[in-house]
């Protein structure tokens, strides 16, 4: 009997899931698909941009990972499409690296993420950079380092000013971490490194347009978050939208329509709003069914997508289907795509076998999020903690979450030498980087 195909598109945290629940069963022959080689471990993106961790302490190759399995094949590629009636995959090189132009499959997992969203605004992301992958990431750092050296190289002290302002658009735990990380980097980090400025001058804004920062949080621990980023010296702007973005600054408008500010700044970081993968819109037009404003296709309560129970799809591209038959949104972060991964290897194996899976049932294990050194917030179930223990819980959590036991060893390593002398060891202007970021 032929082996069951199995095409697992992104090596995401739900893709990799599926794949390592997968890689043992005897009668199962997987396919991993993504335009990267590694898996990207997004919620410590932030610290690469800010010079706290490498790119290579979060990032592990996908074929290390799945090396030695038998059933297992990585593939370098770009899925441009599906053929659902021939239950095909279509492909395209990635750079010089050619790729087969169909994958055939029997079940198929698409695990394809998301990226942010400008609202309308696509114009905005060559000055408003995310922090979302690997490249966007450093584009970042280069760019809050760039920032320093040009404010110490100028005369003029409005242009100083300009350089030494730093806008986060966005208060979700990205956006959060990353103001609370450039502050520690200005206050802790940078002084005595220069001579003709005082880092600590720099002014971080973090705008929100809601009216309070960490939504998805309990309002309590909200409102201890804000402190804490205003200990930092960050300057939360709350019910304000920007609704202008240029090389020379940002425009912010006050709620009900009020008057607009500008604000001069040379470094604007977006953090605010995602927008699921094209992918997502392509599957839901083959099937015939819907995607809502962000993107995000609705599947039925066992992830698959509606009319095709060999298809599944997961992560933040999808909303699932409830009891009342409406679509529901999940949380748009690791845990929900590791479970769904997890979940969908399960589904496969009892499908073969004949079995009938449960629905999908989403396990809320909490939310975290870190403000600064020793500051973090964290909302557990029964359990809700702010300061220093949440920040061990963060700091635990996100240590065991890395793939790769040298990388979770380099990264404690990396975090104890930063807490003990204030440093941040991956300060480096690569070159490549920087011609991208002086092109923009």
């Amino acid at each position: 009997m032929a082996a069951h195909k199995v095409v697992v598109v992104g090596g995401g945290f739900g893709g990799i899931q599926a794949v390592d629940r997968l890689r043992r069963e005897e009668d199962v022959e997987v396919t991993l698909v993504d335009r990267r080689n590694f898996h990207l471990f997004q919620p410590l993106t932030y610290q690469v941009a800010t010079g706290a961790l490498s790119p290579g302490e979060i990032a592990y190759p996908l074929r290390a990972m799945f090396n030695g399995e038998a059933n297992v094949r990585v593939l370098l590629g770009e899925v441009t499409g599906f053929d659902l009636d021939r239950r095909e995959v279509r492909l395209a090189a990635v750079g010089e690296v050619p790729a087969p132009p169909t994958l055939t499959y029997d079940s198929l997992v698409v695990a394809g993420g998301s990226q942010y969203a400008y609202f309308g605004h696509d114009e905005w992301s060559d000055v408003a950079r995310e922090v979302k992958s690997l490249e966007s990431a450093l584009a970042v750092r280069a760019r809050i380092l760039t920032a320093f050296e040009a404010a110490e190289n100028e005369t003029d002290p409005q242009v100083r000013d300009a350089e030494l302002t730093f806008v986060v658009v966005g208060a979700g735990p990205t956006g959060v971490e990353m103001a609370g990380q450039i502050a520690e980097m200005a206050h802790d980090t940078l002084p005595g490194d220069f001579r003709a400025i005082d880092s600590r001058h720099a002014r971080i804004l973090l705008v929100e347009a809601t009216d309070r920062i960490l939504t998805t949080f309990p309002p309590k621990l909200s409102a201890k978050a804000e402190r804490s980023l205003r200990r930092l010296g960050v300057t939360p702007m709350l019910n304000r939208t920007v609704v202008g973005v240029d090389p020379d600054g940002v425009d912010v408008q006050a709620p009900d329509g009020g008057g607009t500010e500008r604000v001069a700044s040379r470094t604007v970081i977006w953090a605010a709003g995602v927008q699921a993968s094209k992918l997502g819109a392509s599957l839901a037009e083959l099937a015939g069914t819907e995607v809502d404003r962000a993107g995000r296709v609705t599947v039925e309560r066992d992830l698959s997508l509606r009319g095709h129970p060999e298809v599944m799809v997961i992560g933040d591209m999808v909303r699932v289907r409830d009891a009342s038959g409406e679509g529901a949104e999940l949380p748009g972060v690791a845990q929900v795509a590791i479970q769904q991964g997890r979940y969908c290897a399960r589904r496969i194996v009892d499908r073969l076998h004949g079995g009938q899976p449960e629905p999908f049932h989403y396990h809320d294990k909490g939310n975290l999020a870190t403000i600064g050194r020793g500051r973090a917030v964290a909302d557990l179930p029964h359990l809700r903690l702010s300061g220093l223990p949440a920040w061990g819980i963060w700091l635990g959590v996100h240590l065991w979450s890395l793939i790769g036991f040298q990388n979770r060893l380099l990264v404690l390593i990396r975090w104890v030498f930063s807490f003990a002398t204030h440093g941040r060891g991956a300060r480096l202007i690569t070159r490549d980087v920087q011609e991208a970021v002086s092109e923009d």
